[in-house]
């Protein structure tokens, strides 16, 4: 579970977030060392995506960090090191989405206290893994009734909390 990078010992979830603001897809929960591109290759997302993320014939697509490669359904900033205007456009604005959604996750820990790993959960002590997927759920559900800042950026309203749990 340790993560040489971070220097800590942790657990890593895969997260999905759509405009209107909930956590449509969470994968894992991974060892703490395995990079991103390992979870999404075992998270089966890239496949799921394909089979189902199209709209009148056309591609859906999800925006990941750098870390992630580029798929017809996955997208990730520019990186060269010489960008054009248009593609430093491009990084700025998808700049502000990706920043709302680690908000997202910010508030988990915020609103649920009890998953703040650091402070309180030892893997193989608790159930660390449940523990954090019930507060994604009851992120949701918190979004379903206030919204959150995700909702707010692409002025997608979230759905209400019965429709969200039927």
């Amino acid at each position: 579970m340790y993560n040489g990078h971070k220097r800590v010992h942790g657990i890593k979830f895969q997260s999905v977030v759509v405009p209107n603001g909930l956590i449509a897809n969470l994968s894992g929960p991974y060892e703490g060392k395995k990079h991103d591109r390992m979870m999404l290759n075992e998270s089966g997302l890239l496949g799921d995506l394909e089979l189902n993320a199209n709209y009148m014939g056309q591609p859906l697509c999800l925006y990941g960090d750098p870390a992630y490669p580029l798929r017809r359904h996955l997208q990730a900033p520019y990186r060269n090191r010489h960008l054009t205007p248009a593609q430093q456009d491009f990084n700025t604005a998808i700049c502000e989405v990706r920043e709302s959604v680690e908000w997202l996750f910010g508030q988990i820990v915020e609103y649920f206290k009890f998953i703040d790993f650091k402070k309180q959960m030892k893997v193989n002590m608790s159930a660390v893994g449940k523990m954090y997927t019930v507060a994604a759920l009851l992120q949701n559900a918190h979004t379903c009734l206030y919204g959150n800042n995700v909702s707010d950026l692409f002025q997608v309203d979230p759905p209400i909390l019965q429709d969200y749990f039927a």
